[in-house]
C-alpha cells in the first residue's frame, strides 16, 4: 500500500493542491526517511578546503577537520551523527575536499562548534596566512522544509542515518511535481525564491588578494544533494550504468556547473565520495550538490532542460532493460531554506566558489 512521504504529524489541510495524477501507481518503489517527532530541525554542514591543485592537498585539512568532528571534548549527542568525505576538481582546476556532516538539531551543531574548538579556530583563520582556501556552508532546515527520496529502503544516506523509520513505498515520486509534494511546507507555501543576478566571471583564477567573505542567506534557497551508489551492482548492471547513465549525469552536472545561471542554479559540485585516509575516489559513489534560487527553478531544469530529460529518460530506459530489478542505489535530499537557515563563509577561496558566484 502506498503512503504519503509527509509524516502524519506534519500533514495539514492543503491550500495548494498536490500534483499527484489520479490513480497514480509508480512504476517502481521509492521511500522517504521518517525522523523522530522530537526532531524539529536538522543541520547539514559542508566544511571544506580548496587547493590550487590536487597535488597540493597534503592531508592537513582532513586531519584538522577530523579532529574537530571526532573531538571527545564534545558530548556524544552533540557530535555529528553521520559524516563522510567528498572531493571535486572544479572548473578552475582547483581541488576541493569537503567534510559533509549532519546533526539532529541546530542546538547540537552549535554546542559541537563551541566545545570542539571549531568556532574559535574558524574565526581566527587568516586568509593571507593560510596556504589554501576554506569554505563553510551550513544549512539549518526545519523538518517541514526538508524532503528525501530513496530507491532503496535498507541502506541510509546522509540525514537518513538519523531516521527513526522508513516511510514507504511512497506515492509521491516519478511524476513532475513530486519533489514539491513530498515537502510538508509546500502544502501551504509556494516557497517562492529570490532571483539574484550572477556576478561577472572572475578571470584572475585566484590571483587576487585572499579574503574572508560572508554571504547572506537567500529567501527560499533550494539545495539538492542527489546521489548515486553503484558499489553493490553486479558486473552487467555496473557496465550498463557506466556506459549509459554516468556519462549523461556528468553532462548534466557540468551544464549546471558552467551554465547554471541560465536555469537559476548558483552553484553545482559533482563530487566523489572519498577515503579520507588516501583521498582516493574509489567508493563507486557520487553526488551532485547544487544551490538553486528557487524550488521552481530546480523543477524547471528537471522537467524541461535537455540535460535532465536525458538523465531522467535514461534512467527509465535503464530500469526497463533491467526489468526494474535495479541494484543501483539512488537518493536525494532537498532543502528549501529561509535566509536565517543558511550560513555561507569563504576564506581565501576563488570567486567562483559556492555562493561567491552571486556576491
Amino acid at each position: 500500500m502506498l503512503v504519503s512521504a509527509i509524516p502524519e504529524h506534519l500533514q495539514c489541510p492543503r491550500r495548494l493542491a498536490a500534483k499527484t495524477p489520479p490513480d497514480f501507481q509508480p512504476p517502481f518503489p521509492a521511500y522517504s526517511a521518517g525522523f523522530p517527532k522530537d526532531i524539529k530541525d536538522l543541520v547539514f554542514a559542508v566544511i571544506g578546503a580548496q587547493y590550487e591543485s590536487i597535488d597540493k592537498a597534503d592531508g592537513g585539512a582532513v586531519a584538522q577537520l577530523t579532529q574537530f568532528t571526532t573531538s571527545k571534548a564534545v558530548a556524544a549527542e552533540s557530535r555529528p551523527q553521520f559524516s563522510e568525505w567528498a572531493s571535486v576538481t572544479d572548473n578552475k582546476g582547483y581541488y576541493n575536499i569537503a567534510h559533509l556532516a549532519y546533526w539532529p538539531s541546530k542546538a547540537a551543531y552549535e554546542q559541537w562548534s563551541v566545545d570542539s574548538g571549531f568556532a574559535s579556530w574558524w574565526e581566527k583563520l587568516d586568509p593571507e596566512a593560510e596556504r589554501h582556501g576554506w569554505f563553510l556552508e551550513v544549512f539549518f532546515p526545519t523538518v517541514d522544509r526538508f524532503e528525501t527520496v530513496f530507491s532503496n529502503n535498507e541502506v541510509p544516506e546522509g540525514a537518513a542515518h538519523m531516521r527513526e523509520c522508513v516511510i514507504g513505498p511512497i506515492k509521491e515520486h516519478v511524476y513532475w511535481g513530486s519533489m514539491r509534494d513530498r515537502m510538508a511546507a509546500a502544502q501551504n507555501d509556494e516557497l517562492t525564491g529570490e532571483k539574484v543576478e550572477p556576478t561577472p566571471a572572475d578571470n584572475t583564477n585566484g590571483a587576487s588578494k585572499p579574503r574572508r567573505v560572508r554571504v547572506s542567506g537567500k529567501q527560499n534557497l533550494a539545495v539538492i544533494r542527489s546521489g548515486q551508489d553503484w558499489s553493490a551492482t553486479l558486473p552487467e548492471e555496473r557496465e550498463l550504468y557506466l556506459a549509459t547513465m554516468h556519462p549523461v549525469l556528468v553532462k548534466g552536472m557540468t551544464f549546471l556547473r558552467d551554465r547554471g545561471a541560465e536555469v537559476g542554479c548558483h552553484s553545482c559540485r559533482f563530487m566523489d565520495l572519498v577515503d579520507p585516509a588516501t583521498g582516493k575516489a574509489d567508493k563507486d559513489r557520487t553526488f551532485g550538490l547544487a544551490l538553486f534560487d528557487d524550488l521552481a527553478s530546480l523543477e524547471g531544469w528537471a522537467k524541461e532542460h535537455p540535460t535532465h530529460l536525458e538523465i531522467f529518460g535514461g534512467f527509465l530506459q535503464y530500469a526497463k532493460k533491467l526489468e526494474n530489478n535495479v541494484s543501483l542505489r539512488l537518493f536525494h535530499e532537498v532543502l528549501v531554506l529561509k535566509p536565517e537557515q543558511q550560513q555561507f563563509e569563504y576564506v581565501g577561496c576563488h570567486a567562483g566558489t559556492g555562493l561567491l558566484a552571486v556576491v
